[in-house]
């Protein structure tokens, strides 16, 4: 069973779809129809903040970057000095390993990944996960997820790691029959496409595995008591985004939380 519990004024949605066949198993996109119809799976388009990490992360290991690269997590100054990014936790590291900074979800370190490979090529790699490189921004904010994305969308994103680098487009309506049982309509078997080598999506999978045992979602192996998840929490500026997005064996599924007015969670509210 999924459940949402309801904050006022507060929206949610989440999504849970089969990897393998595109099928969605769960589809909420608010908390009650009457009270607003609008689909926050489908139709909302929010910043994914560092939910979209992972993506980052897969485009520098195809451009040479390894789990053990050592990336400086020091401040980062633009060069007309008018962005100062910070790291959420307000701390800088030092050197880190590619790992120990998506588990940490640092900044820093996501920013030069993408200045080393290049914006163009971050975000023409993120097409293939199914992201609209028109909806991703043209500069260094890119590495933070400043881009947009839907639940469903990031949800098919995340399903091409589940599935080793393939891409199922999402199949909402399996069926349809009419009053005499006779099938009007059948959804056509899924049509996989390789989108990604797999020894890519399995260092990005590594990666994640300490996000959940060890990193900003490692409550979810410690409450749930499973080693077998993988995923990534993502909270935009002033929290007016909360996300986690994620899969385990034969389900990925995502998160959202936020105000339809984009507005601050609240301080201390995250992902």
């Amino acid at each position: 069973e999924w459940a949402l519990v309801q904050w006022p004024q507060v929206n949610a949605a989440f999504v849970a779809l089969d990897p393998a066949s595109g099928r969605v198993r769960a589809l909420v996109g608010g908390f009650d129809f009457g009270r607003s119809p609008f689909n926050r799976v489908t139709q909302a388009w929010r910043q994914p903040g560092s939910s979209f990490k992972p993506f980052v992360y897969s485009a520098a290991f195809e451009a040479g970057v390894m789990p053990d690269t050592v990336v400086d997590d020091l401040p980062w100054i633009s060069p007309d000095g008018q962005w100062t990014p910070r790291n959420s936790d307000g701390a800088f590291d030092g050197p880190l390993s590619v790992r120990e900074a998506l588990a940490k979800s640092k900044n820093m370190v996501s920013i030069r990944l993408v200045d080393r490979v290049g914006v163009a090529a971050v975000r023409q790699w993120s097409t293939r996960f199914g992201f609209d490189p028109e909806r991703q921004p043209q500069n260094l904010t890119l590495a933070l997820g400043a881009g947009s994305t839907t639940p469903m969308q990031l949800a098919t994103a995340y399903g091409v790691l589940a599935t080793g680098g393939l891409r199922v487009a999402p199949v909402v309506i399996e069926r349809i029959v009419d009053a005499k049982g006779e099938v009007l309509f059948e959804a056509p078997p899924p049509a996989p496409q390789r989108v990604v080598p797999e020894r890519n999506t399995f260092l990005v999978n590594s990666l994640l595995a300490d996000v959940t045992r060890i990193g900003t979602a490692a409550r979810a192996q410690a409450v749930l008591g499973r080693p077998d998840l993988f995923g990534k929490t993502g909270t935009t500026n002033d929290a007016v985004d909360a996300w986690f997005a994620g899969w385990a064996p034969g389900v990925v599924a995502v998160a959202w939380m936020g105000h339809d007015d984009p507005r601050s969670l609240g301080e201390g509210e995250s992902g």
